[in-house]
């Protein structure tokens, strides 16, 4: 029983908790008995309050009886990114470098909203040092595993709650994408995940590596995320790169499917040349899905040249502006390839920069007009499976060793700041999730979600559990 609460879907549960089937203090027993037994093995938390959530699971409880929930989520269990402030909670971003006496006086807009909406907060994630890499591990907290096999990374930077999720360790989790780094973590532990549109879910203090970065959810089921969704969505002043709150119901429209839309599929954008068979099998047997639930699907790439090195200047010149200022014995205490990344960041010239950023403008640009024909453009999450933990990347022939080579279908998206989502689409030969990739034009969640939805309902690859 406490397994199969672990894993009913946070809509579920408000559904359940609405009809008076369950209570919240079951739901948060079930999630903080999982975290006992398996968190010792995986590190996916960082922190855990039992006290601290179980007085909001009671809480959350008496406000169900009388029948007031507080909002869309009163009494899930949600986890928050040790990226993201927390009131009375150190956030300590995977690094020593940060003192953990605080203070630790402000929530940052998404913890904030999930307690004002009711969730069950049960403790904060865990980050590679200031979600610098597209894995998860730090000399503060260690290495944080793959649930679906303990030997390989769930990816990073929100690889502690895509870990959390598969694991039935709390239903809904707060990640960050800089450059990847909510769906690439979905992908590689088989869950769901969407980086809204820049400004879409409101960010404070804002990330050191810039407009590259968004604040979004992870779930397990893409009706979870566009739950979470209209509760991270919601407005904070703090924020003045945010979106004018538009007050949409995400939910809503989520079944209208995908016949009409008008899809391009890219297995490779044009320019990707390591792409792994069983990676490229899987998504194109997704797209065959998609196309036989009514989508109009063409195999087109996008049309724009390799942008890593436009992404590279703008990543490195972000984490030298954030570190430049660092006391030496501090600077000293960063991991080595975070201090590379400042380092070649503190390299780049004014003019060299101002191309980097004069070529993202017309990269974002490049596809807005290619929206104006397509609704959706689908690719591969990552160009390969979950790999070994405490490595960057895997080894490769050539000696390629950064982790841009394996994520090049992510942070083309963070430039152009487009909502894009990683969806279950099915397995490798070894067990490992794969994740097919969506990406829609500017400010059209709904386009994504509502198909990533259709896809979901007609397979079941998002419901398979990982053999803990």
């Amino acid at each position: 029983m406490s397994t199969e609460l672990a894993y009913t879907s946070a809509t579920e549960l408000v559904r359940r908790y609405r009809a008076k089937e369950l209570s919240p203090v079951e739901v948060t027993q079930a999630a903080l008995a999982r975290i006992r037994e398996f968190n010792p093995r995986l590190n996916a938390f960082c922190l855990v309050d039992e006290e601290g959530a179980l007085a909001a699971a009671r809480a959350s409880e008496a406000r169900w009886t009388k029948g007031a929930p507080l909002g869309w989520v009163d009494g899930v269990p949600a986890s928050i990114k040790d990226l993201i402030l927390t009131r009375g909670w150190p956030t300590l971003r995977g690094s020593k470098s940060v003192d953990a006496a605080g203070p630790w006086g402000e929530d940052g807009p998404a913890t904030a909203r999930l307690r004002e909406n009711g969730a069950v907060l049960l403790g904060k994630t865990c980050t590679p040092e200031f979600g610098w890499k597209g894995v998860t591990d730090s000399a503060l907290t260690g290495i944080t595993r793959n649930p679906w096999n303990t030997e390989r990374t769930p990816g990073g930077s929100s690889g502690g709650a895509s870990a959390q999720v598969a694991a039935g360790m709390g239903q809904l989790a707060v990640g960050t994408d800089g450059g990847g780094s909510i769906r690439i973590p979905c992908s590689f532990a088989g869950i769901s995940g969407i980086k809204a549109g820049f400004g879409r879910v409101p960010a404070w203090p804002l990330s050191p590596f810039g407009t590259v970065a968004h604040v979004g959810p992870m779930a397990r089921s893409i009706a979870d995320c566009a739950l979470m969704l209209n509760v991270l969505s919601q407005p904070d002043t703090r924020d003045w790169t945010a979106l004018p709150y538009a007050n949409i119901d995400w939910t809503q429209g989520l079944d209208a499917g995908v016949k009409g839309m008008k899809v391009a599929y890219s297995p490779r954008l044009g320019y990707v040349k390591h792409v792994d068979a069983e990676v490229e099998a899987r998504v194109a047997d997704a797209v065959k899905v998609l196309a036989g639930l009514g989508a109009t699907v063409e195999e087109v790439d996008p049309g724009f040249a390799d942008c890593r090195q436009i992404f590279w200047v703008h990543w490195t010149a972000g984490a030298y502006n954030f570190l430049r200022n660092m006391p030496r014995e501090k600077f000293a205490l960063l991991d080595p390839g975070l201090r590379q990344a400042c380092e070649s960041g503190s390299k780049h010239t004014l003019a060299q920069y101002l191309d980097a950023v004069n070529a993202r403008g017309a990269l974002g640009e490049h596809m807005k007009r290619f929206h104006e024909k397509y609704d959706l453009l689908l690719t591969p999450a990552t160009s390969i499976p979950a790999f070994a933990v405490g490595v960057v990347a895997p080894e490769r022939a050539d000696g390629e060793q950064d982790w841009t080579w394996w994520t090049p279908f992510s942070f083309p998206f963070n430039l152009t700041q487009q909502p894009a989502l990683s969806v279950p689409c099915g397995f490798s030969g070894d067990g490992m999730p794969i994740g097919l990739q969506m990406v829609g034009p500017m400010q059209r969640e709904d386009l994504v979600l509502r198909a990533a939805h259709a896809y979901q309902q007609a397979t079941s690859h998002h419901l398979q559990r990982p053999p803990l």
